[in-house]
């Protein structure tokens, strides 16, 4: 139990701070509403912890041996993070009666996973700190990607619910504009500590 607590401080830590996650949960509230915004939830806290267990149990390895497709993946990622960005700078919940944007669906959400900087090094980070060599991984990788299964609904929740709550504030269409240039803006910030390289210990 206290392996399992350690682990949801450090799921609850990572789940809850910016990131691109949470960046575009919350633009997808103001913009379109819990409702429309559920696919993406779902898409994010089932997705993540189904990583990890892809990760876990085996990809790591591969990553090891192979360690240029992690930094494709990477690349891929930070570009993607960067498209992202554009669209949530150009999206609008109404433009002249029209709809010009879409939220993301649960796929969609689920496979953003896979070329998010900040998901993989949690994934890397949590297998790395909460699994031992002296008892048997696969238990350990399903424990964690349990325990983020369970952390992950909540934290979501509230980013979705700050994003609804917002969407109050923003009282015409160029409130709402500042409000998502901003959001791309902090999600292109939340790129820039990935592509530093790391400090040495």
């Amino acid at each position: 139990m206290e392996l399992v607590f350690a682990i949801a401080l450090f799921a609850f830590s990572a789940g809850i701070t910016p990131g691109p996650n949470n960046i575009m949960l919350m633009t997808s509230g103001v913009n379109f509403g819990i409702k429309r915004s559920i696919p993406h939830l779902l898409g994010i806290s089932l997705g993540f912890p189904t990583m990890i267990l892809a990760v876990g149990l085996g990809l790591s390895a591969i990553f090891q041996a192979y360690p240029i497709i992690h930094t494709v993946i990477k690349i891929v990622g930070m570009t993607y993070l960067l498209y992202l960005s554009w669209l949530i700078a150009n999206s609008s919940s109404k433009m002249e009666g029209k709809q010009v944007s879409k939220p993301f669906s649960f796929i969609q959400a689920a496979a953003f996973q896979w070329v998010n900087p900040k998901g993989w090094i949690m994934a890397v980070g949590a297998i790395a700190t909460f699994t031992s060599v002296q008892h048997e991984l696969n238990s350990q990788v399903i424990t964690i990607a349990s325990v983020f299964l369970c952390v992950a609904f909540p934290c979501a929740i509230v980013w979705l619910s700050f994003g609804v709550a917002l969407k109050r504030l923003l009282k015409n269409e160029r409130q709402q504009r500042i409000f998502n240039v901003s959001m791309a803006l902090l999600l292109v910030a939340s790129i820039i500590p990935m592509m530093l390289p790391a400090t040495p210990q």
